[in-house]
């Protein structure tokens, strides 16, 4: 897509919260600045604690996750602008609530037991620090991070059994754009959790099959730009263990800010023509 495409529209990027970015502050600027680029030549970045609700522009994108970015967020949607992603769809991503929808369509989840050990996981907001996700060996540790949680008021949390397997990183964007990748091929890493799951035997999958249940994910949330984290077990069967709102598409950022900025683009022009 060449600069520009909507050079005469007022676009506003709305960075991401610095503690919602833990390990990757310059990654998404990076992703936000590229789809801007692509969209217009001239755009204004806003922190999202400082988006104000009479800011005027034609087309936001944005990052935010702070409940009151949100607010001021559906409150421009109301106003006829275009945002993506939507408040309401980045509302739907918080862990807890994911897990709940995913449970619902049926999509493969991690098990509630196993004998691998367990996660636990801050469930009403994404992770801001390596300790609001956190490997338990068994259920004796796992009980001590739940009075851990307490102690710091967290009392929404997920738990789930470890899955042995490969892990990959899946990203992608609404009208069909999808990339997996394993992290262990490249050795990179937010919290370092990755190492768990060891290095990747590549075991055949369907990938086809694990873009359906994203897609059908993203399809009743209505997130555009998504990403997360699933396990392919020896056998082929996979199971989706995290599902997030706008990452920063680090290892595809180009080809996924292509296809996030066709999105809005054609978004745009279809809202437009209404």
């Amino acid at each position: 897509m060449s600069t520009g495409a909507l050079s005469d529209k007022r676009i506003i990027a709305v960075s991401r919260d610095v503690r919602f970015s833990p390990n990757s502050v310059d990654k998404d600027m990076a992703i936000l600045q590229a789809v801007a680029s692509r969209l217009a030549a001239d755009y204004v970045v806003v922190d999202e604690n400082r988006l104000e609700p009479d800011m005027e522009c034609d087309i936001c994108l944005s990052m935010a996750r702070n409940s009151a970015t949100l607010d001021i967020l559906a409150g421009m949607e109301q106003r006829g602008l275009v945002v993506v992603n939507s408040p309401d769809s980045v509302r739907a991503c918080r862990r807890s609530a994911i897990e709940a929808v995913m449970s619902n369509l049926g999509v493969p989840l991690p098990p509630r037991h196993g004998e691998d050990g367990y996660w636990i996981k801050r469930g009403d907001m994404a992770a801001q620090t390596s300790s609001d996700v956190r490997y338990c060996r068994d259920r004796d540790e796992l009980e001590a991070a739940r009075r851990d949680f307490a102690t710091r008021n967290i009392t929404d949390y997920t738990v789930s059994a470890h899955v042995v397997g490969d892990l990959i990183k899946w990203y992608a964007v609404k009208g069909g754009f999808f990339r997996y990748f394993y992290p262990s091929d490249d050795g990179r890493s937010k919290f370092g959790d990755e190492s768990l799951n060891g290095q990747a035997h590549h075991y055949a999958f369907e990938a086809a099959a694990l873009h359906e249940a994203v897609d059908a994910v993203a399809r009743e949330t209505g997130i555009v730009a998504y990403g997360g984290d699933a396990i392919v077990r020896a056998d082929g069967s996979f199971c989706i263990i995290d599902f997030n709102d706008w990452p920063s598409f680090s290892r595809c950022r180009d080809e996924a800010a292509d296809a996030i900025a066709a999105f809005v683009m054609r978004n745009y022009n279809r809202q437009k023509s209404i």
